[in-house]
């Protein structure tokens, strides 16, 4: 055994943390890397479940991704029951489901089983039909049942988000009953820090929090002491939505309901944090063209995701193109011009895409709407006027100093100062425009905005010169 390895196999549990497995940058250690793949390797369970087992989900997850694709399956099967299944739901989908596929249901459904359910959903919700029915078919009725009803609700949703397992009791209920129950029932949430009040119907009637169980006296009925529910979520409200709730009211966990205002689950803020952040990737990727695209997919998937942007792209490159044509006469007796054009499409394809940027992410978080788009309209045509006359004048008395013709810089500053404020305006209002008729700012956004930046420029440049020298 190497010195690094017996460093390993022998730290007390105590001195366990974060940076045994982490550089300095945040990525797995190459060291302990090769130490896993070795013990693959050599089958060396013992060092896989003293030192891979022990990780917290999140870390399992990092070298998961981490280790070579063949290597997965294998330290899998080797770990067995001492595997954690909640590890692949912080995996990319593409890893979880070559795993997963690669995994006998009989395997699955026995993890399946030791997953809070809102894990569970995560990552049968992406199975074959028919693999999940198998699945579903090996578990207890109770558990069955509560999975299946989650998996009904709308993709996205925070029905599919929520936990099914929560604390509910009745209001005649006393604090001592409530915490005696809490104390002597098994099959209660690891962690948890609301307790719901219900009707017979499980309708819901309130929630206390725990601080409020542990400072009041055990005779004291729940009912005097319960509040009303702090914005409880409807299962079919997207997940986006959801999150947006947890932030503008500081929320820890929130009751679900169904359309008859019955309690279904519960949302908690581990759930949220991962749901703000796929939002913002999603939007992030789609604002490039990329789609839902991750590091694991294959080239050809990779290159699927893509192509269907660039070839839009490619078309309103060629409506650019349309626009220089009409020019051509011009451009071959000023050779200047073909010079400085890809300056002003360039600065104004930029203007749009900062302008773009900051609206899409005004839509998401739902901070632009109809009250208030006038007045950031009017805000960022003044931004794009400013930034015009700046880089105009700049960029034309460089280019006449350039060329030795104060036209061309004069041309070029006036070109500039229309299309930065082309930009601005395209900016906002094509993302504005495809949110109100129902589609998403983000997909769509920038190839209109560069075709539009794109055009203006070259046909203000092009045909302010034509007007001027011919």
């Amino acid at each position: 055994m190497t010195e690094n390895e017996d460093e390993f196999v022998n730290r007390p549990a105590a001195e366990e943390s974060h940076d045994d497995i982490y550089d300095d940058e945040g990525s797995v250690r190459h060291d302990f890397l090769t130490m896993v793949g070795a013990a693959i390797a050599d089958r060396d369970v013992l060092f896989l479940r003293q030192n891979v087992a022990r990780l917290h989900e999140s870390e399992l997850g990092d070298l998961i991704e981490a280790i070579q694709p063949d290597q997965r399956l294998s330290m899998i099967r080797l770990l067995g029951a001492d595997f954690d299944m909640t590890a692949l739901t912080e995996v990319d989908e593409t890893i979880r489901m070559q795993i997963v596929d690669q995994m006998p249901n009989e395997q699955i459904a026995a993890a399946i089983g030791d997953l809070d359910s809102d894990d569970a959903v995560y990552i049968l919700e992406d199975l074959d039909d028919e693999d999940r029915e198998e699945i579903l078919a090996q578990l207890p009725f109770t558990e069955r049942v509560r999975l299946r009803r989650a998996l009904d609700y709308p993709e996205s949703s925070a029905g599919r988000r929520m936990q099914t397992e929560f604390v509910a009791v009745p209001p005649f209920w006393t604090v001592g009953q409530t915490i005696d129950y809490m104390r002597d029932e098994e099959d209660l949430p690891e962690s948890f820090t609301q307790i719901f009040v219900i009707d017979p119907t499980f309708k819901l009637l309130g929630a206390v929090n725990l601080d409020a169980i542990l400072r009041t006296k055990r005779q004291v009925k729940i009912e005097t002491i319960m509040h009303a529910t702090n914005h409880p979520i409807p299962a079919e409200m997207d997940q986006e939505e959801a999150a947006q709730l947890f932030e503008q009211y500081d929320l820890l966990s929130a009751a679900v309901v169904d359309e008859n205002d019955r309690l279904v689950g519960v949302l908690t803020i581990d759930d949220v944090v991962d749901v703000i952040q796929e939002e913002a990737e999603e939007d992030l990727l789609r604002l490039g063209g990329v789609g839902d695209e991750e590091l694991s997919d294959s080239i050809a998937e990779t290159s699927r995701s893509r192509v269907p942007w660039l070839a839009v792209n490619l078309v309103t490159a060629f409506m650019a193109a349309s626009v220089i044509s009409l020019f051509e006469a011009t451009i071959e007796q000023i050779v200047a011009l073909a010079v400085l054009m890809p300056i002003v499409a360039g600065m104004g394809g930029n203007a749009g895409s900062q302008t773009m940027t900051v609206t899409v992410r005004a839509l998401a978080t739902r901070n632009l709407d109809i009250h208030n788009a006038f007045r950031v309209v009017r805000r960022e045509a003044g931004v794009g006027l400013l930034n015009g006359l700046i880089f105009g004048v700049s960029i034309g008395a460089v280019a006449g100093l350039w060329f030795q013709d104060p036209n061309i810089g004069g041309i070029i500053a006036t070109a500039m100062l229309i299309n930065m404020m082309a930009a601005a305006i395209a900016g906002i209002l094509i993302p504005l425009s495809l949110d109100r008729f129902g589609a998403d700012p983000a997909v769509a956004s920038a190839v209109f905005v560069t075709t539009v930046t794109d055009i203006t420029g070259f046909f203000a440049f092009l045909g302010l010169a034509t007007w001027w020298f011919m």
